[in-house]
């Protein structure tokens, strides 16, 4: 199909390879000195999300248009790198990723110190570097899940099952939302059987795509949110993800907060380290990560480290995703953001 061009700066392409050896691609636009603001996508996309073209403005074109120098990150999980068809946890995206990109950005632009929008799994696991020591980074905007993960019921009968660790077990490395036309009969009784998934009547649609994002992630956006057009390209910003990535959001699923892949309860005792800055974005009908996930990291960040560093703002009518590309989202979710980033 016919993209139509961004209102942005030319892209600028950086490879970089990670200090395990694993290339990241960081795109940048740079429209202005405010910054620089990388921003980080959730498990089964790439960082497409935040440059849609079948929305009237989407998030990089507001950032540039507010003088922001931007980056958007592909991690090893962005369906846009070779390196998304591996074997990898979270530990490892936050070991060895954002400590990459960040010293980059760094050095490309010769900034002390970065901001960041992180969304789904790149929040999380950019909690996790965090945690971890990540430094150069001075303020944070969080999309829908950070350091606590509350779900729906059958988001934790899918976990308590161990559905990813078993599929590990057959040798099944990868899930994907991709649909192809030419799927065999195995692939078609799948997605027949994925129109029984239990969905609320105004959520039920006829693409199968949707249907396999909401058996993954569950419901990952309110349709009356998405436009036409957006809904139609779903195929274009999904993709695969893989499963020991499914197995370890699970293990955090089932104890409620980050931990390591191995069960190690190695983040939490550092939330010292999240002393900074940070906003908390959440869509009110959000049934991938429910809005009581935010709401008890900002409870307890507040409770550690003094409450005038952290805000929380609950999107009315909005799910997960749809923050991101909603039809609406420059006029109902980007303003939040900018805010957050112009303060800090």
């Amino acid at each position: 199909r016919k993209k139509r061009p961004l209102r942005a700066p030319a892209p600028q392409i950086h490879f970089l390879e990670t200090g395990d050896g694993v290339t990241l691609r960081l795109t940048r636009y740079q429209g202005g000195s405010k910054g620089p603001v990388l921003l980080s996508h959730g498990l089964g996309v790439s960082s497409r999300i935040f440059t849609v073209d079948t929305i009237e403005t989407n998030l990089v074109e507001y950032l540039v248009a507010h003088g922001f120098d931007v980056w958007l990150l592909d991690y090893r999980a962005s369906i846009d790198l070779p390196a998304s068809a591996g074997s990898f946890t979270g530990d490892e995206i936050a070991a060895w990723d954002y400590p990459a990109a960040v010293t980059t950005v760094r050095q490309h632009t010769g900034a002390t110190s970065i901001q960041a929008v992180v969304h789904c799994f790149g929040a999380t696991t950019f909690f996790m570097s965090m945690l971890a020591g990540l430094s150069g980074v001075r303020s944070i905007v969080c999309s829908q899940v950070a350091t606590h993960l509350v779900t729906p019921v059958m988001t934790r009968l899918k976990c308590g099952l161990h559905i990813p660790d078993f599929l590990d077990r057959l040798g099944v490395r990868s899930l994907s939302a991709y649909v192809d036309a030419r799927d065999d009969w195995h692939e078609r009784l799948y997605d027949e059987a994925l129109r029984l998934y239990p969905l609320a009547a105004r959520e039920r649609c006829a693409d199968p795509v949707c249907h396999r994002i909401s058996f993954l992630y569950s419901l990952l956006y309110e349709h009356a949110q998405l436009n036409a057009a957006t809904h139609d390209v779903l195929h274009e910003l999904f993709g695969v993800a893989s499963v020991r990535c499914f197995e370890h959001v699970g293990l955090m699923v089932r104890r409620g907060h980050v931990v390591k892949a191995s069960g190690a309860d190695d983040y939490l005792p550092h939330l010292d380290r999240l002393a900074l800055p940070i906003a908390f974005l959440h869509g009110a009908e959000n049934e991938c990560f429910l809005p009581p996930s935010t709401e008890t990291a900002y409870h307890l960040l507040r409770e550690r480290n003094g409450k005038n560093l952290y805000s929380r703002h609950v999107i009315a009518g909005y799910g997960h995703i749809d923050c991101i590309f909603g039809k609406n989202a420059v006029r109902d979710v980007y303003p939040h953001i900018t805010r957050h980033l112009e303060a800090t």
